[in-house]
């Protein structure tokens, strides 16, 4: 076992013999290693460690976590252990109360496909519902909730004393410390966040051709209003609730559109911000529908938006106005991880680079 695992383990478990750890899939964020934690007593969890020591994800996640399943019909699974002060930091969880969605989607047909993108698009407006007075980025546990939501002192106490889940409806559960800034500046500091986490710098100009790009759309940007953002909707990602836990299912039976939850929760919160919810279904589309450098067929792409409209009575303010240029900030998500791209796509590097600056180009021409 790897040395910070065992470390981490210890710490967040102490006595609790393990039987093994269980490999989660690959993760494209080389700071972070997650495994599935199997014990000697039969239960299971989820830990993530910060291999770099860097504790800001974990602050991070851990009160996202608490904060959303507190205040937000969004399944959610329950925070058993947190340290983000740790050497190394981690964050354990229970496992997700449901099914993996691509577990679901694979083998589903078009219908139901869409049905369940529909899902997806109706969770993250239930995320986004609520207002936040300004944008920023999170850095933990603190005091700042959304717009009419009480506000209430946060409570000292080791990590993990009680689930996040055992919380649902406390009035006195943790709300979030915003570092408060303008939209361009929180959207600049997830730029430079993804340049950070990036596996390679062979595009390194597509990172200041956005940059650019972000600046000059100043004013448009700081017009938008201020959400909560999951930041990182990628089919694995999400998950379809069980029953109890947003209406539908193991099976992802249930209702498909309608009702007052959404039935898909979300795991991964690490990239949580406060921003425009524009950009949040921007990038949420692109990883559920699209592929390296095309659009996926409209049906299941118009699904998200469809879902988001039927929960939220329309898109977000201001989503025609900025969406080219969140589009323009999607294609970091190819440029800095290309040799990541070339295992999946068993295409020559130097195809993809063509493709992809192509794609910028394009894009960066549309705003």
């Amino acid at each position: 076992m790897d040395p910070s695992l065992e470390t981490a383990l210890a710490d967040a478990f102490p006595g609790r013999p393990v039987e093994g750890l269980v490999d989660v899939g690959p993760s494209w964020n080389g700071g972070n290693e997650t495994v599935g934690v199997d014990f000697a007593d039969g239960g299971r969890a989820y830990l993530k460690v910060a291999l770099d020591c860097d504790g800001s994800r974990i602050a991070r996640e851990r009160a996202v976590l608490e904060y959303v399943s507190a205040r937000r019909e969004i399944p959610v699974p329950a925070v058993a252990a947190a340290d983000p002060d740790a050497s190394p930091p981690y964050l354990a969880t229970a496992p997700a109360p449901g099914r993996d969605l691509p577990a679901v989607l694979e083998g589903a047909d078009d219908d139901r496909r869409e049905a369940l993108l529909r899902r997806v698009g109706g969770a993250l407006a239930t995320l986004h519902a609520v207002r936040f007075e300004r944008h920023g980025e999170i850095v933990g546990r603190g005091g700042v909730l959304g717009i009419g939501e009480e506000r209430r002192g946060v409570a000292d106490g080791r990590d993990g004393d009680s689930p996040a889940s055992d919380r649902a409806g406390d009035p006195d559960a943790p709300g979030l410390e915003v570092a408060a800034a303008s939209w361009t500046d929180t959207l600049r500091s997830t730029i430079e966040r993804t340049r950070e986490i990036g596996t390679t710098d062979r595009l390194a100009r597509h990172f200041d051709a956005v940059i650019d790009c972000v600046e000059s759309n100043r004013e448009r940007l700081d017009r938008a209003p201020a959400a909560l953002l999951h930041g990182d909707v990628a089919p694995p990602n999400a998950f379809l609730a069980a029953e109890g836990n947003g209406g539908a299912d193991g099976d992802g039976n249930g209702k498909e559109k309608g009702g007052d939850a959404p039935g898909v929760g979300l795991l991964d919160w690490e990239l949580s911000h406060v921003g425009d919810p524009a950009r949040d279904l921007v990038r949420a589309r692109d990883q559920l529908c699209n592929g390296f450098d095309y659009e996926g067929p409209e049906r299941f792409g118009g699904a998200v938006y469809e879902g988001y409209r039927d929960r939220a009575g329309g898109l977000p303010e201001g989503f025609a106005e900025r969406r080219a240029i969140y589009r323009v900030v999607r294609v970091l998500g190819r440029s800095g991880f290309l040799d990541q791209w070339v295992t999946y796509l068993d295409e020559p590097m130097n195809d993809l680079v063509e493709r992809i600056d192509a794609e910028m180009d394009a894009r960066l021409a549309a705003v």
